[in-house]
């Protein structure tokens, strides 16, 4: 795998890298905020502290608080992309990892939304290794290229294809487990001047009983923001072609791609891609036409009461995620709790650090963890090596349970579980996150929510940050509305769970195998990562 070259220096804030060894400060008692701060929202004094580390770390976009819905449930996810679609007049663009082999409906929404909008384009990306898996039969690559063969004007599919996969790694490596080594993960979907941030894909069970999370935004800004990123990405993706003799498809490299092909020229089309992405990163850019500094927030609280801060992983030389999170969960002046969730828990070594730093010491901030049950892992009972996905991440929390001990952390594991994968009403968990409550985010002595919460397609583990392209934004709110929907959300999480122990993960039918094990290290040994 290409770890680090000679350019990754130029990277923004690449002292993410750094672990800071001492210990936060306690956090100021109620009495020490500021006595202007208004009832219920959080203190002048620590937003202000929060927002301008934030603020030299990665870009920021001031919106009003009534321009964010929260949804809960994957069937409210579906009904309103099929809405966003349908009454879309000028654009769609689609950023996933892949569209269901059998998602005729939702290929047929947007079929008959281009027959009734003329002028509507639609931009579709996914990536190449998890789109052809199924190939020659029924794939996301055949379903899509059914759309372009109708409107090829009108229609272009993007399929990315990492550079840490090639020549004889590639074809060594069964295509059941290939996504290992690097995919496009980003999940974005826009429709005009309206976008949906999710870690959801776009197939059945991510529309019915796979729970993750989906935060709508209607805001022209950061809608163009983010299609600027999907843009961009495009623009060093593979183009699909359908053929127009057969039912089958090609992945074509355009001259125009402004980097040379990943598969001939890893280190080469790195250092293109990083070029290309690297301003979305700049502090203060809002667009990659915006050259003109966003306000302070308190300036910008004038009008708005909610500030989002776009993040963007592309490794192995771009990532805002990983120091954005570090900044916000590294000091415990700034924290009265947290709640960190991510379906396959592996999350990256700087975060346990951190979520360990930060619950343990003479001022424990209390934090949970919410994971899958290995009867919510989406691997479970599944054929083959990826069958064995779940003891390893049962291993893995186990690991980290061990750590927390060890640490004295204040932290409680909570384990999602509804019914059990395959069997009727059972669920798999795909939901990812951070949340989080600031000292004063209180009113009248009631807990109003949290003020903070971290949305995207991340799940915060060494792969995330090493092989995946991902995308998510941080959210923070003085809004008291805005602050009990998050909690809402994330109640609507808890529900489902239960607090798992240090015994219950090493107990006998619970413990991982040899086999478990050697499949862990075998990957890591060929550059992949869980």
């Amino acid at each position: 795998m290409l770890r680090r070259a000679g350019f990754v220096r130029s990277v923004r804030c690449s002292s993410f890298l750094k672990i800071v060894a001492s210990r936060p400060q306690c956090r100021l008692n109620s009495s020490a905020i500021p006595s202007t701060a208004a009832p219920g929202l959080l203190g002048s004094e620590t937003l202000a502290g929060v927002t301008a580390r934030l603020d030299r770390i990665a870009p920021r976009i001031d919106i009003r608080s009534d321009q964010i819905d929260v949804l809960e449930a994957p069937k409210d996810f579906y009904r309103r992309l099929k809405d966003a679609i349908r009454n879309a007049k000028k654009r769609v663009f689609l950023s996933t990892l892949y569209i269901g082999k059998t998602e005729h409906e939702l290929i047929s929404f947007i079929r008959d939304a281009l027959s009734s909008a003329p002028e509507l384009k639609v931009s579709i990306l996914t990536d190449a290794l998890r789109g052809t898996r199924e190939d020659p039969q029924p794939s996301c690559a055949s379903i899509l290229a059914s759309l372009v063969t109708q409107f090829p004007d009108r229609v272009e599919v993007r399929m990315y294809h990492t550079p840490n996969l090639t020549g004889l790694r590639k074809r060594s490596v069964p295509k059941r487990i290939n996504e290992g080594w690097g995919l496009q993960h980003m999940k974005l979907y826009g429709f005009d001047d309206q976008i949906i941030l999710s870690g959801a894909n776009l197939s059945s069970d991510y529309f019915t009983n796979r729970q993750d999370r989906y935060h709508v935004f209607s805001s022209e800004r950061v809608t163009q923001y983010y299609f600027n990123i999907h843009r961009a990405v495009c623009d060093v993706s593979f183009l699909l072609q359908p053929d127009p003799t057969s039912s089958s498809h090609t992945l074509a490299w355009p001259s125009s791609n402004p980097a040379p092909n990943p598969l001939c020229s890893p280190k080469g089309y790195i250092e293109a891609a990083t070029s290309l992405l690297l301003p979305f990163t700049n502090p203060h850019t809002s667009s990659s036409s915006s050259s003109q500094p966003l306000p302070s927030f308190s300036s910008a609280l004038q009008k708005t009461d909610t500030v989002l801060y776009p993040l963007l992983s592309h490794p192995p030389t771009i990532n805002t995620e990983l120091p954005v999170l570090r900044s916000l969960l590294s000091s415990s002046s700034d924290l009265s709790s947290y709640t960190f969730t991510a379906g396959y828990f592996n999350p990256h070594p700087i975060i346990t650090r951190t979520l360990l730093a930060l619950s343990s010491g003479p001022c424990p901030v209390p934090g949970q963890v919410l994971t899958a049950s290995p009867f919510a892992n989406g691997f479970y009972n599944s054929s083959g090596v990826s069958g064995l996905l779940p003891a390893a991440y049962t291993h893995l929390s186990l690991r980290f349970m061990q750590a927390a001990r060890r640490a004295r952390a204040s932290i409680k594991l909570r384990e999602w579980q509804r019914g059990i994968v395959g069997e009727s009403n059972g669920w798999t968990y795909h939901a990812k996150g951070v949340w989080t409550s600031f000292p004063n985010s209180a009113g009248h002595g009631r807990a109003v929510g949290y003020s903070a919460t971290v949305i995207g397609s991340s799940n915060y583990t060494t792969r995330s940050y090493d092989l995946d392209l991902e995308v998510g934004a941080l959210l923070i709110t003085t809004n008291e509305s805005l602050m009990q929907t998050f909690k809402r959300e994330e109640e609507a999480l808890q529900n489902w769970t239960r607090t798992i122990g240090e015994k219950d993960l090493a107990s006998k039918d619970r413990r991982a195998g040899w086999r478990v094990r050697a499949a862990m290290w075998i990957v890591r040994m060929l550059g992949g990562a869980l």
